[in-house]
Formats: structure tokens, C-alpha cells, sequence
């Protein structure tokens, strides 16, 4: 039997619409819904911590900026370092959503690559600064955050779906998708497999949240999230292309082998940090 007729053919149009010149596309707004998720479920949480509503109204700007910047360089240094460090037009680029054009000028192209492992280094450390200026407990924060997160994480495999982007290797499986912008071969939708992993992990915390919460110390929340996204991550890999040539020669790809580290400070946290300290929380 012809493989492509067990297929799904996948090519719809990345943009949504286009606002005098500007395009709108479904992977920005699948970002900011995947953000705004996670800011009204954090929201909750404060209120169900009763902790004070000013200490909350910063958090957002902090937690969107950290992520923004973190994946936006994380996929420039981690990725494309030849390109964005080469000259002083492409260090820019790193920062504005532009392209320079060769022929002078420049085009608003949106920030064209954004990396989750530096996104999720950029909010730990936009939390730590968060922490700082409202003296509230650095692991309470994260904790209440890795709660939300797995959503967000759903929301960015979406848009990455939309844009047939981070597209799998080929397959004959009858789920495969046909990413018709990039060849007709039936592949993995690696894509999908992550976003419903990461709705799964979504459900799974707030079922431990509402049941446990007092039960589970501090960190437990922060590691779950981290040791569960990026095994899961880990594992994908083998089923998706690489996303830069320099990736086909090593053991691991670049996404594996920076998992790694999360994946234990994941570990760490789940079971060994601050476990004593439950009857505080």
C-alpha cells in the first residue's frame, strides 16, 4: 500500500493575517496564548497561597522577557554561533526582529529561531532576579511556575507544528505527516508527540497540586517539571532531524546532550532537596 495514503498532509499557511505589512503568524500567537495560560494558573496560586497580589503583578515581565531572551540566544549561541557572531549587523539580529538584507536595508522576519533550553535558563534566572527585588523564597516561585509550564511547553510544539518546523524522520507509520513545505516524505510529527506529552505532564501537576501539595517538599514541583520534559526530550530526539549539519557527526544531538544537565538537577530536586522542610510549606 502507497505509505502517503496513511499520511496526514500538513501544509497550512504559518500566518494568521497580516496587519499593514506586519504578518501575524500562528506561531507568535500560540507563544503568547501558551504565556497568558500560564500567567492566570500562577495567578491562582498565589491567591491560593494567599501570598500578597503586589508581589505578583511583576512576575509576568519578568518571566516573559527571561524567556524570550534565554530562547532567542539559546538558539543563537547553542545553534548558530558561525552565523550570529560573524559580524556586527548578524550580533543585532540576535536581539531585534529583523534581518539585514545584503542589498542594504532589512526585513522584520519576528525572531526566527528560539531554543527551549535556553528559554528555560533565562527564566530561572529572571525568577532569581524576581526572588531578589519581592524576598520571597526562590524555590516556592519556581515550584508554583513549574506548575504552569508543561501548558506553555504544549502551546510552543503547537506553533512549532504550524510552521512545519523541528519536523521528524521518516516513517511509515500511519500517523506520519507529510510537511509538504519541506519534501513529500511521510515523517513523525515530533512535534505533536511533545505537546501531548507535556499536556499530559500539565494534568499530572495539577492533580498532584490539588492532592498533595502540603504533602510534597519544596523543589518537588521544579524537579518534576525539568527530569520529566527533558527525558521526554531526550528520547525524542531519535526521532526527529537534526536541526543544524554539525549535530549529524555527534553521539548525541545538540537538544540531548544540553537536556542532560536539567535532567539531573531535575532528579536532584525531586527527590534529595529540601525534603526535611515538607512541614514548612
Amino acid at each position: 500500500m502507497n505509505t502517503l495514503l496513511l499520511s496526514i498532509n500538513w501544509n497550512p499557511n504559518p500566518e494568521f493575517f497580516n496587519l499593514f505589512g506586519i504578518s501575524i503568524r500562528y506561531y507568535g500567537i500560540l507563544w503568547a496564548i501558551g504565556i497568558f495560560c500560564a500567567y492566570f494558573i500562577v495567578r491562582y496560586q498565589y491567591r491560593d497561597k494567599k501570598i500578597d497580589e503586589k508581589k505578583f503583578d511583576p512576575l509576568f515581565f519578568y518571566c516573559f522577557f527571561g524567556i524570550l531572551i534565554g530562547a532567542r540566544l539559546g538558539h543563537c549561541l547553542f545553534y548558530d554561533p558561525s552565523h550570529y557572531l560573524t559580524s556586527g549587523k548578524r550580533f543585532i539580529e540576535m536581539f531585534i526582529p529583523i534581518r539585514f538584507l545584503p542589498s542594504g536595508g532589512w526585513k522584520f522576519t519576528g525572531y526566527e529561531g528560539l531554543a527551549s533550553h535556553g528559554g528555560t535558563l533565562g527564566l530561572i534566572i529572571a525568577l532569581w532576579l524576581y526572588c531578589r527585588k519581592t524576598k520571597m523564597h526562590y524555590m516556592e516561585v519556581v515550584d508554583m511556575i513549574a506548575v504552569a509550564t508543561p501548558l506553555t511547553a504544549c502551546c510552543i510544539r503547537l506553533a512549532n507544528l504550524m510552521n512545519s518546523e523541528i519536523i521528524g524522520k521518516p516513517t511509515d507509520m500511519p500517523w506520519a505527516f507529510v510537511f509538504e513545505r519541506v519534501d513529500m516524505l511521510p515523517r513523525h510529527p515530533g512535534q505533536l508527540y511533545e505537546a501531548i506529552a507535556y499536556l499530559i505532564l500539565f494534568f499530572i501537576m495539577i492533580f498532584l497540586y490539588k492532592k498533595y501539595n502540603r504533602k510534597l517538599h519544596r523543589g518537588f514541583f521544579f524537579g518534576l517539571c525539568l527530569a520529566y520534559i527533558f527525558t521526554f526530550r531526550f528520547f525524542i530526539e531519535f526521532v526527529k532531524e537534526n536541526q543544524e549539519s554539525f549535530e549529524d557527526d555527534m553521539m548525541f544531538n545538540m537538544g540531548q546532550w544540553l537536556s542532560i544537565p536539567f535532567i539531573i538537577v531535575g532528579i536532584y530536586f525531586m527527590f534529595f532537596y529540601d525534603r526535611k522542610k515538607v512541614s514548612e510549606r
